[in-house]
């Protein structure tokens, strides 16, 4: 009766609905926000911002609009093309179990998927919470003093304990050695990083780390065949030398095994993937780093700390905050600025519900099941220790043995041309073994097996030692306790599912349920990044068809979706550049021109690639200053390799002269990267790849619509110009071949693979005509929030654009709150804290600019929220406006003790200057709705003096 019913919706549902779903402003919000503005037409206003010279020639080719049931149903057709088998292939990825409890009340949560990165504290603290005890998980089992909140996979991870272990290490040689039986993929990702920065890959048995003078030794503990050594040998052998040892460790095996910290090891990487998290053709999944105490502030990435709000109360905080590739820019040895937050809380949260004992257990199961099978395998058994993996010997019969497990429906790993490997996890069954020995002909009886079977760790290797033991890992296992833990953690938080998130160079838009939806599918979330080829047709197809409308909506010839972060692309896009100048016998052009205002991945990511950073100065306008860039390019350009510049600008103004300085660095020989990062100001109205850009990276996670996850996933593909294209990431290690390819950067052959449906469905969904229609509003939206403020705050950079109120932006505006703290002592953090009481996450603060706020309004808002936000900062405008005036004084206001929490607001003795009311409900709507912020003004400097980034001993909370 209910389908009957919803049929003739379905039948009249317009094409275009979803666009109009996506896009916030209706025509009748449009035509008033024109008025404000001063514009006579969306049209008219987007010819007046954007430059005419950098207008599109022609529109892109992409297929019609669908509805959304039709792009799912042809995206299920897609899915279906990928083969779902049994995977025992290991090599870092395992099938798992994800606790139906975190599924859906984190993966499948907007709560948690729609949160921004953690950069204002006091309305994080449920997603800071949960990275904690992800901190704190690592370090007890790695045995390690402290640890990051993520990495982007265990492969980039290796690469930048790397260079973790050539900073702060007393070598001075530049070899790195890598044991023979590190993940491929690895050995691959790190052979790609060294090149650039002059390192050596020395590669050999594990126990001849020790006879290299090297800088670091990198091994996996257990081996990619099944192989468990002992650590502390090695470690001794190695510092001998001078150098530092990694240990690539798999988590579940630590809870069996004796810990990497307590055997020598200086550095621990690996990937928490098996803890909750599908194989996801190979992503997204949080890696881990953790290290010795003394390195830990150059520990790179994202590390949460405990510190303290004004009241004395605990409270989290991203520790050392701003990271090194603002502060040391091209000295940076990293451009890593993300993470992968919304694994790593799935991760955090299976230790949570399993604790130490459910995780012993699983282990225990998986060490159970991999010596029963070793026995019945017998003699054909390589590996005389072993975890969870082992390699048999199959001699001739290699390939007929993996084309008879296919058969079967499973997957084995080749590891030579006389053996196979046979990994096995927590899903793994009686029948499973039954199935994997019936392929090597043998049939047993498992039962009589079981009895007495000893695990095939080395009893010297076996864990004593305690973990897991804070009380947050022990208390919720039942499903009603854990349930109610995460949502006490997800109400402390704000997200994009409560309100606008207006952070400038963000994009943070609608994640439309419809393009979530088939991330959990088994035929795409099932399925291990290594399997064979023919096996992902699904995701070859995907990947053709994504990067095709990419392509069409950028203007270049070629993309990969390797890059699992815009700086991964933004690494690749430089390498390329640097790989072509190399085929033509140009190695010395290693000159990079970067705008002052550039994002200090920019500077970082081109020390990386073994550039040297020139600065290029800006105009009063915030353009590059012509000028000074032709100097620059005259006096470098017998070197000069390329220019990063940021289209619109990092201060959100069309740059008039973009074609010109493109033109002007090609005649010096140089190629020119676009930053994408403002691709939302551009889809459909402008492309790079013809107004002069030879490579851009995107961010899928801002433009294309994959969530933020609360700082991560994300996905930066490299698009490049024809000429490029050879030389774009390849895989070999997955057997993907090029002579002239850069080499892996990601772990996984499409980086976050499992995240990219969701961008194939805006735009599938969106088709053109609604791409560009998202980018004209974009650029409305943010006009209308410029013009509406203007007479209020200063609009620090804008196009001067006669008759627009505002002066004409384009996706984002900055307000420059510095004259008003000259006037008031009111700065741009206390507005960005004050807006917390109204209920908003705060623009980007003191970014480009500092003591500014920068606003990025994006599409999907409507009007009724952009008023909502303009109404809350011209009233933070008039309580400014009180203290100048000195009803308030500069030492007691709203804004100066904002965020004001409700205990704060409940305390007998109020002794401020103006009213409970006040602080608490500063517009009347608030009585209505409210958010509560769990704690007052985190105190930053308390936080850094007193490192503290492990679980707090619960009397803290007392």
């Amino acid at each position: 009766m209910l389908m009957s019913a919803l049929k003739p919706l379905g039948e009249l549902e317009n094409a275009a609905e979803f666009q109009a779903r996506h896009i916030g402003p209706d025509a009748a919000d449009e035509a008033a926000m024109l008025s404000v503005i001063g514009a006579a037409s969306r049209r008219a206003l987007i010819e007046a911002i954007v430059p005419a010279s950098i207008k599109r020639s022609q529109g892109m080719q992409l297929p019609g609009v669908a509805t959304e049931a039709q792009a799912l149903a042809e995206l299920k057709a897609v899915a279906a093309k990928n083969k779902v088998l049994k995977s025992y292939i290991g090599q870092g990825y395992y099938d798992t179990l994800t606790p139906g409890v975190i599924l859906r009340n984190i993966l499948e949560n907007p709560a948690w998927y729609t949160a921004y990165t953690p950069y204002q504290a006091e309305i994080s603290q449920g997603r800071m919470e949960a990275l904690v005890n992800f901190q704190t998980m690592v370090t007890d089992l790695t045995g390690m003093a402290i640890a990051n909140s993520s990495m982007l996979d265990e492969a980039t991870a290796a690469a930048e304990a790397m260079t973790l272990a050539a900073r702060v290490g007393k070598s001075k040689s530049t070899v790195i050695f890598v044991a023979d039986d590190v993940l491929p993929q690895t050995l691959e990702v790190l052979r790609t990083r060294a090149k650039p920065l002059g390192f050596s890959v020395q590669v050999g048995a594990a126990a001849e780390a020790g006879q290299s003078e090297c800088f670091a030794a990198l091994v996996q503990y257990p081996g990619v065949s099944g192989e468990v050594r002992g650590l502390q040998a090695l470690a001794d052998a190695v510092h001998a030398q001078g150098g530092l040892l990694i240990v690539a460790a798999d988590l579940l095996a630590l809870t069996l095994l004796k810990a990497p910290g307590e055997q020598g090891a200086d550095i621990a990487v690996g990937t928490t993937q098996r803890f909750g998290m599908p194989m996801c053709n190979g992503g997204p999944h949080a890696a881990y780093m953790a290290c010795k105490d003394e390195y830990k502030r150059n520990l790179p990435g994202r590390l949460v700390g405990v510190s303290v709000d004004v009241h004395g109360n605990p409270a989290y905080r991203l520790a050392l905050q701003t990271r090194e590739q603002h502060i040391r820019r091209e000295k940076a040895t990293s451009n890593i600025c993300t993470a992968q937050v919304l694994p790593a809380v799935v991760a955090s949260m299976y230790a949570v519900y399993h604790g130490p004992q459910g995780l012993k257990r699983i282990a225990q199961r998986v060490a159970s099941y991999t010596a029963i099978l070793a026995q019945a395998l017998g003699e054909r058994v390589a590996n005389g220790s072993a975890f969870d993996t082992l390699e048999i010997k199959t001699g001739a019969a290699t390939e007929a043995t993996l084309a008879k497990a296919v058969a079967a429906g499973m997957n084995f790993r080749r590891t030579s041309a006389q053996s196979v490997s046979v990994s096995l996890d927590e899903t793994t069954t009686r029948a499973d073994l039954a199935a994997i020995l019936a392929v090597f002909g043998l049939s047993a009886d498992l039962a009589a097996f079981e009895k007495g079977v000893a695990t095939l760790i080395p009893a010297e290797l076996q864990r004593t030692s305690a973990y897991l033991t804070h009380p947050v890992f022990n208390r919720y296992h039942s499903e009603t306790e854990m349930l109610r833990y995460l949502r006490a953690l997800a109400d402390k938080d704000l997200a994009l599912d409560r309100s606008m998130i207006p952070l400038g160079s963000c994009t943070m838009k609608l994640n439309a349920t419809s393009e979530m939806i088939p991330i959990t599918w088994p035929e795409f979330a099932g399925v291990h990044p290594f399997a064979p080829h023919d096996q992902l047709q699904g995701y070859a197809q995907l990947n053709e068809q994504l990067t095709g409308w990419l392509c069409q909506a950028t203007g270049y010839a070629g993309i990969s979706l390797q890059p699992n972060a815009g700086s991964q692309g933004e690494y690749a896009g430089l390498l390329a550049i640097k790989a072509w100048h190399e085929s033509r016998g140009d190695a010395h052009r290693k000159i990079c021109l970067i705008p002052e205002s550039a994002h200090g991945t920019n500077p970082a990511s081109a020390q990386m690639v073994g550039m040297q950073v020139v600065v290029t100065k800006c105009d009063k306008e915030g353009n590059i200053d012509l000028a000074d860039l032709k100097a620059k390019c005259e006096q470098h350009a017998a070197n000069l390799a390329a220019i990063m510049i940021t289209y619109p600008s990092t201060y959100g103004v069309f740059d008039t002269h973009v074609k010109e300085i493109c033109a002007m660095v090609k005649s010096h020989g140089g190629r020119v990267y676009v930053d994408g990062a403002n691709m939302n100001a551009l889809v459909g109205v402008a492309a790079p790849g013809e107004f002069g850009g030879d490579v851009s990276h995107l961010n899928l996670h801002k433009t294309f619509c994959i969530p933020h996850g609360g700082g991560g996933p994300g996905v930066g593909p490299v698009c490049v110009v024809a000429d490029l294209v050879p030389y774009l990431p390849a895989h070999r290690s997955a057997g993907y071949q090029s002579e002239t390819a850069i080499g892996a950067v990601s772990a996984a052959p499409l980086g976050n693979a499992a995240v990219l449906p969701i961008s194939w469905m805006y735009v599938r969904m969106m088709a053109a005509e609604g791409l560009t229609a998202a980018t004209e509003v974009a650029i409305l939206s943010a006009n209308y929030v410029a013009a509406r403020l203007a007479d209020a705050y200063d609009i620090h950079f804008s196009g001067n654009i006669a008759g627009v109120k505002g002066g004409g932006v384009a996706h984002e505006c900055i307000l420059d709150i510095r004259p008003l703290k000259d006037a008031t002592g009111v700065g741009a953090e206390d507005v960005a804290k004050r807006l917390i009481d109204y209920g908003f996450h705060a623009p980007t603060l003191s970014f480009p600019v500092a003591g500014t706020l920068m606003v990025e309004p994006t599409e999907s808002e409507s009007k009724a929220e952009l008023d909502r936000f303009c109404d809350a900062m011209l009233a933070i405008r008039a309580e400014i406006a009180q203290v100048a005036d000195g009803v308030w004084t500069r030492e007691d206001n709203p804004l100066v003790n904002a965020p004001h929490t409700a205990e704060s607001l409940l305390k007998a003795d109020w002794t401020h200057g103006y009213s409970r009311e006040v602080a608490a409900y500063p517009v009347a709507t608030l009585r209505r709705q409210k958010y509560w912020v769990p704690v007052g003004r985190v105190d930053n400097v308390y936080g850094d003096r007193n490192l503290v980034c492990s679980c707090p001993p619960m009397t803290a909370y007392e």
